[in-house]
């Protein structure tokens, strides 16, 4: 009994030591896009749209970044687990050279060619022209985003999730402090509006890069060698794939997906797109703790895997299935709570006002479902390598069922904008007696690493 105890205390120790920072990692970052949101509206509702639209290249950006650190997670926090700092540093250096030229696409046809972008997302001129403006600026950011990303990955899968999230939330509050100033032009300077919206994500992106390295050159830490962005493991980086796609095709699944509910809801009118907006923030914010909770449980099981300690891991996954459960219904019950004080703050039409009432109470029991499917899918099967069924199982319920008949529901049968919504946020509902029996299966419950040949 004492030993269960024990054993009790050092699962919540060693999540507890991962979940929460990582959680409030997500919360500060999420935390930007509310502020800039906020700042931007106050300021005309052009600034708030042009920003919207541009922001949907680093959005497709961000997407191919989830799936490189989610890759990067299945074999980092395996070997680390099984104490080979060796092969983390490699995967570090082929990752860092990925994900840098990755960026550097991003950056160079950002700046490059900023109104063809835009052009693609508006046909009004006034947008076009404000979100040039804001893409030539912010895209440098882009490039230093690819870098500082792989580096906090590594931080949190190699005993440091509590530093990568200090330095997080220091750019995080750096970039709203100097939102605040440059937009409006407090404390003397002038006033930039939406240019001072991106130059505020570059500073912050800076400062961020920086820390990053600086903490990296510590004793003992794992680091970006020379050698190994020259010379990689080729066994070593045909894994990283094997396991990476999948991830990214599941990312780029979604995220167009999620692109589809967009252009579903902005067919329906202002009043719906404005509550549609609100609702997305708010459950962003909310959905922090949910999202840490798959990372730091993946990162967990990963490193009892890479350890040889399956029977402990397959414990561990099965607790961590049932926390996201409870910390689902926390969370919904949260959202549930906080939503007449987002209501009567909310600057909305009467309309519109009523279409977020319904919204945020349908965004209640959604929560269940994507603190379930952000644990078991994107953390659990990922930590023993299970990367295709996220994707499988994220194309078939979005590509074949939500996202056919929200358009139906919206075009053809004319449905009331409710129902639509309530259709289109069924995805995280349907999947979870496919996302249970596959977790019952145990397939996931794998140890990924090699043995080093090399001396």
């Amino acid at each position: 009994m004492k030993t269960r105890i024990n054993k009790d205390r050092e699962f919540y120790k060693k999540l507890g030591v991962l979940v929460l920072p990582i959680a409030f990692q997500n919360f500060m970052l999420a935390l930007v896009s509310a502020s800039d949101a906020v700042m931007l509206g106050a300021l005309n509702q052009n600034s708030l749209s042009a920003v919207s639209l541009a922001g949907q290249i680093q959005f497709v950006q961000n997407l191919i970044l989830a799936a490189l650190t989610i890759g990067t997670t299945v074999l980092a926090a395996q070997y680390w687990g099984k104490g080979d700092k060796k092969t983390v540093e490699k995967i570090f250096a082929y990752v860092m050279k990925i994900s840098v030229a990755i960026s550097a696409l991003f950056f160079l046809r950002a700046t490059s060619a900023p109104g063809i972008l835009m052009g693609f997302f508006t046909p009004d001129a006034e947008l076009v022209q404000s979100g040039k403006d804001y893409l030539q600026v912010v895209a440098i950011s882009y490039l230093l985003t690819g870098i500082s990303q792989i580096y906090l990955c590594m931080m949190k899968n190699c005993g440091q999730a509590h530093k990568s999230t200090l330095i997080s939330m220091i750019a995080v509050i750096l970039n709203i402090i100097i939102n605040t100033v440059l937009i409006f032009g407090l404390w003397g300077m002038p006033k930039m509006g939406i240019a001072g919206a991106a130059a505020a994500t570059v500073i912050a992106r800076i400062v961020e890069l920086s820390l990053v390295i600086i903490e990296s050159l510590r004793n003992n830490h794992v680091r970006l060698r020379f050698c190994y962005l020259l010379y990689g493991d080729r066994q070593l980086q045909k894994d990283y794939w094997k396991y990476t796609l999948p991830v990214l095709g599941n990312e780029l699944s979604w995220g167009g997906g999620f692109t589809m509910y967009s252009v579903i809801m902005g067919h329906l009118g202002t009043d719906a797109v404005a509550a549609n907006s609100i609702a997305n923030i708010v459950k962003n914010l909310i959905a922090c703790f949910c999202i840490g909770i798959g990372s730091g449980g993946g990162i967990l099981v990963g490193n009892e895997l890479g350890g040889g300690r399956l029977e402990l891991a397959k414990t561990y996954g099965d607790r961590l299935g049932k926390l996201s459960i409870l910390f689902g219904i926390i969370s919904g019950v949260v959202l549930l709570g906080c939503s007449p004080l987002i209501l009567r703050f909310s600057n909305l039409s009467p309309q519109a006002y009523t279409y977020l009432k319904g919204m945020l109470f349908m965004c209640t029991y959604y929560m269940i479902g994507k603190s379930i499917n952000s644990t078991v899918i994107a953390g659990i099967f990922c930590a023993g390598g299970d990367s295709k069924f996220g994707f499988l199982c994220d194309t078939i319920t979005m590509w074949l069922v939500t996202v056919p008949l929200g358009f139906i529901a919206a075009f053809y049968l004319k449905l009331p904008v409710l129902v639509v919504y309530f259709i289109i946020n069924m995805d995280e509902i349907i999947k979870l007696p496919a996302v249970y029996r596959h977790f019952r299966k145990y397939k996931w419950v794998h140890d990924l690493t090699r043995e080093d040949d090399t001396s």
